[in-house]
């Protein structure tokens, strides 16, 4: 296993929300909370040795939570632009791994992650969650894969890492990441959100 103590949290939240059909879908309310501050409250007692979060200009305050924000001037050149600027940053750091989490899935645990860095043996380590039938974010990687990481170019590169790595099982609801405004509704209709129909509401303006 690996102590969180020596993981650094990187959180992406840049990203033009072009499917979800306004400017920022972090912004959406999802139970009383905007969209991408429920991953901020389900990780703020896991002692990470350090915080970063990755945007291009949300108005989300994630400095009060403890957050070294990292601004990505290029958010269209896709994710592996956001990853780099926060692996090189954990890196510089000393940082032994990273877990690299999204912003837009409100549902993850604590209580997942710490299975994660359970799962995390080696510097060598990719440890990623499942569904049970395909892997997703949040993902592991031991300090020996950074170089890999600030190699990548556009939203693909990791993924057959990903798949050849550790995958920990959980609930699909847990691993749900909002892209559309119909994947908050279902989520929506998942947790009884009453908020449902103010979501509807601000999708036909």
């Amino acid at each position: 296993m690996i102590a969180a103590e020596d993981v650094v949290l990187i959180l992406l939240a840049a990203g033009r929300s072009q499917r979800f059909g306004i400017p920022n879908k972090l912004e959406v309310p999802f139970l009383n909370k905007p969209v991408g501050l429920h991953v901020v409250t389900a990780f703020e007692a896991i002692p990470f040795r350090d915080r970063l979060v990755v945007t291009d200009g949300c108005t989300l305050d994630f400095a009060s939570h403890g957050y070294a924000v990292v601004h990505n001037d290029d958010p269209a050149a896709g994710m592996a632009q956001s990853v780099k600027l926060g692996v090189q940053r954990a890196k510089d750091d000393g940082a032994q791994a990273v877990l690299i989490a999204l912003a837009d899935m409100p549902r993850v645990t604590a209580a997942h992650v710490y299975r994660m860095l359970d799962a995390a043996d080696s510097a060598d380590a990719v440890v990623a969650s499942s569904d049970g039938v395909k892997p997703s974010p949040p993902a592991l990687f031991g300090r020996d894969r950074f170089d890999f990481l600030l190699s990548l170019d556009g939203d693909a590169g990791a993924r057959d890492l990903v798949r050849a790595g550790r995958h920990v099982v959980t609930a699909p609801a847990e691993l749900i990441d909002i892209d559309t405004p119909e994947d908050l509704e279902r989520l929506q209709a998942l947790v009884h959100d009453p908020r449902a129909a103010i979501t509807r509401a601000l999708m036909r303006r």
